[in-house]
């Protein structure tokens, strides 16, 4: 095995849906900082309670007894993937499990491992689940790298397994993904096309190649691939949009929202280096601009009171998330799920491949236009 002392592997299982395409990727980001945040900590957290809850329904000692939930629905998503396991160990007939296991697959990938939330097996299965917390990105199990590669590192553990399942649980977006695949065409992927395009990102070699792939990507706001495909958007000289073709429209369509991404990336960058002593020809740092607080609003009421005025107090029914967090998802629903109402949505313009259902009717748009 050559996991060596290392914490975290170059061509990491999550990262694979980027250095399976841009290659060159992968070296370039161990140039810059992990700079995940606030989600990523949320997401750890969730990992944490639900490890605690699954080893605890199997009767195996964890690492993390009990640790307090964020919130009452962090709480209910967890018990929820923990009841989904046990309905898939049912399934299996008593099958072994493994939870938060490491899994070695360097026969393919150079220094290759990564750690499958959970894993169960039989004689013949494999069923490999990934417990996914985020809510901003739809994650699909059809072809997954990342849970390929878990499958090829299970394997080594199970070598005599014919039929592998994988299973991305994703509870903040409804989603519940699997994918099915022999370990015949596992291995035939692994041998034809993972293992050349791996030693080729393993070795900083191939191409910067840009797309969807870009959004996590740590070297996004330095690429030079990335921003040439954004500022391409230029040779359409920011005409005003009635004088533009129709395929220009198209091809700005697809381009519009990554390039709005990476201007945002670009500035946040700047700004970073700005707060740690760069200075940026042209621009300085100053003071944003902040709406005004109460210092101390009971100081403020009593002012108010001792003057003689008293109408200070405003009351108001709190919002859906509020509600839904104050009094629990289960009794929000038993009480008000009667007393809700969803509005329709104004038209939105969005891929071909979205899963929504595409509006139907000669002008989709009259009953929305005043509001466009």
């Amino acid at each position: 095995m050559l996991m060596g002392n290392k914490d975290h592997a170059l061509l990491s299982a999550s990262s694979s849906h980027r250095w399976l395409i841009c290659t060159k990727s992968a070296r370039l980001e161990q140039e810059f900082q992990d700079q995940s945040g606030a989600a990523a900590q949320e997401g750890t957290l969730a990992h944490e309670i639900a490890e605690g809850k699954l080893r605890k329904a199997l009767g195996q000692p964890t690492n993390h007894p009990n640790p307090k939930p964020y919130d009452k629905a962090m709480d209910n998503h967890c018990d929820d993937y923990v009841a989904y396991i046990l309905e898939q160990k049912a399934q299996l007939n008593n099958p072994t499990i493994l939870i938060e296991k490491k899994v070695d697959f360097s026969e393919f990938v150079p220094e290759g491992f990564g750690t499958c939330d959970c894993l169960l097996a039989n004689n013949t299965t494999l069923h490999l689940i990934d417990f996914k917390y985020g809510q901003g990105v739809l994650v699909e199990a059809d072809n997954n790298s990342q849970m390929m590669l878990y499958a090829l590192g299970a394997l080594r553990l199970f070598p005599n397994a014919e039929q592998i399942f994988m299973t991305i649980y994703q509870p903040r977006r409804s989603n519940i993904s699997t994918f099915e695949i022999s370990t015949k065409q596992l291995l035939n992927w692994a041998e034809g096309i993972l293992r050349p395009l791996a030693e080729q990102a393993f070795n900083g070699e191939g191409q910067y190649i840009c797309g969807e792939h870009c959004q996590f990507c740590r070297a996004a706001v330095k690429c030079r691939a990335r921003a040439d495909e954004k500022l391409a958007l230029a040779k359409h000289e920011f005409k005003a949009p009635p004088l533009l073709t129709d395929e220009e429209i198209e091809d700005i369509l697809g381009k519009v929202d990554d390039l709005t991404g990476w201007a945002n990336d670009v500035k946040s960058y700047a700004l970073t280096k700005a707060l740690a002593g760069k200075k940026w020809s042209g621009y300085k740092l100053v003071e944003g601009r902040a709406n005004r607080k109460y210092s101390d609003e009971n100081a403020v009421a009593r002012a108010l009171q001792s003057n003689g005025i008293t109408d200070i107090y405003e009351t108001k029914l709190l919002g859906l998330t509020a509600m839904e967090k104050k009094i629990g998802k289960t009794k929000f629903n038993e009480i008000l799920s009667a007393l809700l109402e969803r509005p329709q949505g104004k038209p939105t313009l969005v891929p071909s491949g979205d899963k929504r259902q595409e509006l139907q009717g000669s002008d989709p748009k009259s009953e929305f236009m005043e509001e466009i």
